[in-house]
């Protein structure tokens, strides 16, 4: 017999229709001058919503949505796992060691227009700062405290991205 440890995997959030959102911010654009417009709610299934319109009037292009939490330990981890529902359009997901930090360590994925789960080894995040790739190591920190849901594909664009889950493994 095989006995799986509780430590297989850790939920960083698990939408339901009781979850409190309160602690996901949006950032747009506008924190630069831009126009771009996103919201983030519950869906009557208990998902979260990440919608609205990117916008490159002013020098814009970029909507997020992002999660500040507790530090947690995810030295027993090595990937993350996205259970999300898009649009067919590129996003990126971000994760921060410490919320106070400058850069995020990044990953871009497409999203199908079904649901799906998105594998990201956490040592395939690269570090980035105001859209531009740093001459850093990828992510190697034992812990993390923030994660975030990016658009920014250099074009106006309506989009609405439908979360389910975000899960260590």
């Amino acid at each position: 017999m095989v006995l799986v440890s509780s430590l297989s995997s850790h939920i960083i959030f698990d939408f339901n229709k009781n979850s409190s959102i309160s602690n996901w911010v949006v950032v747009d654009d506008v924190v630069m001058g831009g126009k771009s417009n996103g919201s983030f709610h519950l869906n009557k299934d208990g998902n979260g919503v990440f919608s609205g319109k990117v916008s490159l009037d002013n020098y814009g292009g970029f909507s997020s949505v992002r999660y500040g939490f507790k530090q947690i330990n995810i030295e027993k981890f090595k990937s993350i796992i996205l259970k999300i529902k898009g649009d067919g359009k590129n996003y990126q997901f971000r994760i921060k060691h410490k919320s106070t930090d400058y850069a995020s360590y990044i990953t871009s994925f497409s999203s199908s227009g079904k649901w799906q789960e998105i594998e990201i080894p956490i040592n395939s995040m690269y570090p980035s700062f105001r859209g531009r790739k740093l001459d850093k190591p990828n992510f190697f920190y034992k812990s993390i405290e923030e994660v975030t849901f990016l658009i920014a594909n250099k074009k106006n664009e309506d989009f609405i991205l439908l979360i389910d889950k975000i899960e260590l493994k």
